[in-house]
């Protein structure tokens, strides 16, 4: 069982999901079962088999949804040391070759959101900036090549 870090609000958008699939998806899957059932021969019911089919796909989602939860740690975020880069800590960069300033927050993979510019902290950006301080040069490895950050600053994100 592998242990899922997350933010309290990250807990808590998982345990709103669990709780609209149980109370909202489940039962719309039980109805269209219920209504293919009614047309007759369930051997050639492709509406039948469909419905059965999202049900299977909506229970193995709520079971790892919930093995999620139930392996969840909340990662205290008034504890975070902004001295060098962690999960949870907003930083600052200005890539070396283009002076092109950006800002990452470092968070749980469950939580990685690039519109929002927060980074999944196993992403390889993130592995290349943990435990990284303020002033370093740092040169990151990623696909496209290799890509060289200065560590302007990590503060709390906001």
């Amino acid at each position: 069982m592998a242990i899922n870090y997350m933010t309290e609000s990250g807990f808590k958008k998982l345990q709103e999901e669990i709780e609209y699939l149980e109370t909202v998806k489940r039962p719309e899957i039980a109805h269209q079962i219920s209504e293919a059932r009614e047309k007759g021969d369930l051997s050639e019911n492709a509406e039948y088999d469909a419905a059965k089919e999202a049900q299977g796909m909506l229970e193995m989602k709520l079971a790892n949804l919930k093995e999620m939860l139930v392996n969840a740690r909340i990662l205290d975020e008034n504890k975070v040391d902004t001295s060098e880069v962690q999960i949870l800590t907003c930083v600052h960069l200005v890539n070396v070759k283009n002076n092109q300033a950006i800002a990452y927050t470092i968070v749980p993979e469950t939580e990685a959101n690039l519109k929002e510019k927060k980074i999944s902290v196993s992403s390889p950006i993130a592995k290349g900036l943990l435990g990284k301080k303020a002033g370093e040069v740092v040169d990151i490895t990623v696909p496209a090549g290799v890509l060289t950050f200065k560590i302007e600053k990590i503060t709390l994100p906001e």
